[in-house]
């Protein structure tokens, strides 16, 4: 996409997200649910196959573009991002870069109109931030796999019309090896989608457990290679972290720009509370780190974009940029005082939402692995 075309595209996306989703934030957090008329408008708009090919109905954004979009999606409540982060994101992206031309032509189409929500099945109670340790399992029976297994912490799995779920392939195996990944329809006998986790923070983007029970899965449902799942697992979550860390920046900026408002509108004995050297202090570290954070995400996307880095980059983006956000929204709350800890003040639910970013898509200290194995070596 042109640069011109590109700047429209954001333009629109910023005027919707400012003017449609931001006054029905505290809605959505308060009814943990995103508004059906808010889907659609997302849908006509292209959102739910920003990142995906051009040729299947997508923008085929490139990461440089797809970290500037985060940083406006980033603005308002993250689980308007959640519900169309998945399909082009960590399942989308699976399917475009290891799926069959027949996998891609049918589902891609869906995923970019948002006719269908695709679900990355990875995460089980024993394998987190470290998949290596799964244990479901789809045993090939001569004729097709059967699929066995809990998945947990599912991104729209309530919604989901189709799970990307990762299984071992090789029952025996252990680590990395072994596993492979599938795409399993919901509608799948014997796949059972469990109740919306009840959460700390960003309501609306909902997560629940998948149970797996005896289905019946084709041999035609793999994607890629039997046993090379780890692989694409691992390849897709490096671009869902450095889009993470795009959507911290937006959020952190927003963060930042309620604490700046407040610190010049509010007032303590008789002037306003920014002319207090230490509430100008705590503006100032957050400038400097945010400063700093969008400057790595742009950084890293373009490494990535070029094949230069598509490791150490973006696990070095999200574990800065999830930690600065936890610092810029505490110091908003900060700024903000007694007023900072009441709900329905818009830092109090940032300060909420910001803490689940440390933790999934690989935890920080995930992350501070990579990065060590990376430097130390870098093949």
């Amino acid at each position: 996409m042109d640069a011109e075309d590109f700047g429209q595209v954001l333009g629109v996306v910023r005027e919707f997200v400012r003017n449609e989703v931001v006054p029905r934030e505290t809605w959505i957090d308060e009814h943990d649910e995103i508004p059906r008329d808010i889907r659609d408008k997302a849908a006509g708009l292209g959102l739910f196959g920003w990142a995906l090919p051009v040729d299947f109905g997508g923008l085929g954004l490139a990461m440089a573009e797809d970290v500037a979009l985060a940083i406006e999606l980033g603005y308002t409540t993250p689980a308007f991002r959640s519900l169309f982060g998945t399909n082009n994101g960590i399942a989308g992206k699976a399917i475009v870069d290891y799926g069959r031309e027949d996998q891609r032509s049918y589902w891609l189409p869906k995923l970019a109109a948002g006719e269908a929500i695709a679900s990355f099945a990875l995460t089980e109670a024993e394998a987190g931030s470290d998949p290596s340790g799964l244990v479901s399992k789809a045993v090939s029976d001569g004729s097709q796999y059967v699929l066995t297994g809990t998945k947990r912490f599912i991104t729209n799995a309530p919604l989901a019309d189709l799970f990307v779920v990762f299984a071992r392939t090789a029952p025996d195996s252990v680590g990395s090896k072994g596993i492979s990944a599938l795409l399993v329809p919901a509608t799948l006998p014997g796949v059972t989608v469990g109740p919306h986790d009840a959460k700390m923070g960003q309501g609306g983007a909902w997560t629940s457990e998948v149970f797996f029970d005896d289905v019946a899965v084709p041999f035609d449902a793999l994607i890629g290679e039997e046993g090379k799942g780890f692989r694409i697992a691992m390849a897709s979550l490096a671009r869902g972290r450095l889009h993470i860390a795009a959507i911290c920046v937006g959020m952190a900026g927003r963060a930042l720009e309620e604490a700046v408002e407040h610190a010049r509108t509010a007032r303590q004995g008789g002037k306003p509370i920014g002319e207090h050297q230490l509430v100008q202090a705590l503006l100032a570290e957050s400038f400097a780190e945010l400063h700093a954070g969008r400057s790595m995400v742009h950084a890293a996307a373009a490494a990535y974009d070029s094949g230069e880095d598509r490791k150490l980059g973006p696990s070095a983006a999200k574990l800065f940029c999830t930690e600065m956000l936890g610092r810029v929204a505490d110091r908003a709350v900060q700024v903000f005082g007694g007023m900072g800890y009441m709900r329905g003040v818009t830092v109090e639910r940032i300060y909420r939402d910001a803490r689940l970013f440390r933790i999934y898509e690989g935890t920080s200290e995930i992350q501070k692995l990579v990065i060590a194995k990376q430097l130390l070596d870098p093949r």
